[in-house]
């Protein structure tokens, strides 16, 4: 709950900066996303070829097929870790740069205090001679997430208002037709962390190859389970906003009416963690786990969304499933609100 409050009033800054022609805490929050996909990218190209001089060794005849194995499973363990301390000072970033805007101590150039003036210079590009073809924008979203079995979420094993998502990053859009607004492909690079909350005093435990819930021998107060993902969505966006004719010439802007999006995204799970609160004769205690659980490593699935101007009702389904072996397949399932913030 800490880090969705931190996110919610990232998501209040940027729209207090909208307002005031403010441009230069979007600016910040962007490069700290860039970097965690600057960083994500780095780990995997050494993790390949980390692979790659294993699997040299094993046709060398050096090296067995189990020690090849377990070279790459350590490998692997590590680039994972890796990625998961870098994200983890790049969320402590973020928390202080929110923290900051708050205190009103963030500075421009070093020694002035950021002041705000609605006549910033995109803005007036933006109303008088319109949009580039491609622009950029700032994504928040966040609502209900759960788990869908066999398609359906009736009776879930998790509750309905505690699990919870929220998904934060950078998207590109560009007019694919050089003389009409209707179709923008709209692709970027998010952070996704989905929650769920198990029922009846329940908490997920490992047993080999098989993730389960099983009830607690203590009273839990609280039993959550997070997942953490680097994804890349792509969509074809079907933007309504229409054009307009300034000095004789035809304009386009965009998220300035009806939006459409309908598409899906593909990434890497760099953190699987459960959160377990409960009193331990008279103390408030707090356990946590991390581990894979079980959780496929990769991340594909679809998204829609649909609303007027930047904000939109957005739903996005996982085609695989959470875990890789367990007997019944559970595919996670999102609904909530997202905002793209020019």
């Amino acid at each position: 709950m800490r880090n969705f409050t931190i996110y919610l009033a990232l998501l209040l800054c940027l729209f207090a900066s909208k307002m005031m022609g403010q441009e230069k805490f979007e600016d910040k929050a962007k490069a700290i996303a860039d970097k965690i996909e600057a960083v994500t990218k780095q780990e995997k190209a050494t993790l390949k070829t980390e692979v790659d001089a294993v699997n040299k060794e094993l046709e060398a005849g050096t090296i067995t097929d189990k020690q090849a194995d377990d070279k790459k499973l350590q490998l692997a363990e590590m680039r994972a870790k890796n990625i998961e301390t870098k994200v983890n000072e790049y969320e402590t970033e973020l928390r202080d740069l929110v923290q900051q805007k708050v205190d009103g101590k963030l500075k421009d150039d070093g020694s002035k205090t950021f002041t705000f003036h609605w006549s910033s210079k995109n803005d007036s590009i933006r109303r008088h001679k319109g949009e580039p073809r491609t622009t950029s924008q700032f994504v928040f979203a966040f609502g209900a997430n759960n788990l869908a079995t066999d398609g359906k979420i009736a009776g879930s094993d998790y509750r309905y208002a505690g699990s919870h998502f929220y998904e934060w990053g950078t998207t590109w859009n560009t007019r694919i037709m050089k003389n009409d607004n209707l179709l923008h492909a709209k692709y970027g690079i998010s952070v996704m962390y989905n929650n769920l909350r198990p029922t009846d005093n329940r908490y997920f435990v490992d047993n080999g190859s098989e993730t389960s819930l099983e009830t607690s021998p203590i009273n839990l107060k609280d039993s959550r389970f997070r997942n953490v993902y680097i994804v890349v969505p792509l969509h074809l966006e079907f933007d309504f906003s229409g054009s307009k004719t300034i000095d004789g010439k035809k304009a386009f802007k965009s998220h300035e009416g009806f939006r459409l999006g309908v598409g899906g995204y593909a990434g890497l799970n760099v953190k699987s963690k459960q959160i377990l609160r409960y009193n331990d004769d008279g103390y408030k205690t707090k356990s946590v786990t991390k581990g894979n659980f079980n959780v496929n490593d990769f991340i594909y699935g679809v998204s829609a969304y649909v609303g007027y101007g930047e904000t939109s009702l957005y739903v996005k389904y996982d085609l695989n499933p959470l875990f890789k072996n367990n007997a019944v397949d559970q595919n996670n399932i999102s609904l909530g609100v997202r905002f793209d913030l020019l």
